[in-house]
Order: structure tokens, then sequence, then C-alpha cells
């Protein structure tokens, strides 16, 4: 579970200096079991085609995922890293935002499975990822 005591000003600090800053990724939502972002339609983010890259979209899902279990957990005795990800990219999208909305699904002690929704400003699915991530002690 997310802590209430969190703040969307201090995730968005942690983004300096990342890919996640780079993509201007901007967490927006933040819940007992949810977390949400934007990442805009732009040329950091689309492919070839013009529409949005899915590696694009796997980063959003990943990043709501991993800073999500970053947020249950302590983090002064652990990390959370991403295990495993899956990504469907039901629609194509050319401009405009996207907001990523991930729950929590399972909150175990050396796991946890994060759902992910990526959707476009009309609320249409763009894409669907589930995200499994390690717990692990720090060292």
């Amino acid at each position: 579970m997310i802590p209430e005591s969190i703040k969307i000003e201090s995730l968005n600090e942690m983004r300096k200096s990342t890919l996640v800053e780079h993509l201007n990724i901007i967490f927006t939502k933040i819940g007992p079991n949810f977390l949400e972002a934007t990442m805009p339609v732009n040329d950091q983010t689309r492919q070839p085609y013009g529409i949005l890259h899915g590696g694009a979209s796997a980063t959003l899902a990943e990043t709501l995922g991993s800073v999500g279990s970053h947020l249950c957990i302590d983090s002064e005795k652990y990390i959370s890293v991403g295990l495993e990800i899956n990504a469907n990219h039901v629609r194509s999208i050319e401009e405009g935002y996207v907001t990523g909305r991930a729950t929590i699904i399972h909150e175990g002690k050396t796991t946890h499975i994060w759902d992910i929704r990526i959707t476009n400003e009309k609320n249409q699915l763009i894409c669907i990822s589930r995200l499994t991530v390690a717990i692990l002690e720090k060292k």
C-alpha cells in the first residue's frame, strides 16, 4: 500500500537526470493502491511511422510500477527493480498525451505485480501491461 504521506511533488523531483525526465513523464495522481502519470506523444516518444513507440509505452508502464513498488517498501532496507514486463499495444496514437495508471494486484514480500493501463485523452485504451517487480535487500 502506498503511504498517504507521499506527495506528487516529491515523485516528480525523482525524475531529474533520468529517462523519465527525458521522455517528460510527469506523475499526476497517487492513491493507496495506484499511481498515475502522463507522457506526451512527440518526437521523443514516436517511432519512425509517426505513432507512439511501444518502447515508450513500456517505459511509462515500468516507471509507474517500479516507482509504485518503491513507495510500498522500506527503501532504507530494500530496492524495487523490474523483473518482467509485457505490453499489448491495442491502439495507435500520433499526437497528444497518454496517461498511465498502475494498480497493484499483488504486494508480496519479494515480488509485486502491477496492472498498467495506458489511455489517450479520450480515455481509449492504447496499451495494457503487466509488470512484475522484484523486492531485493540493499547490499
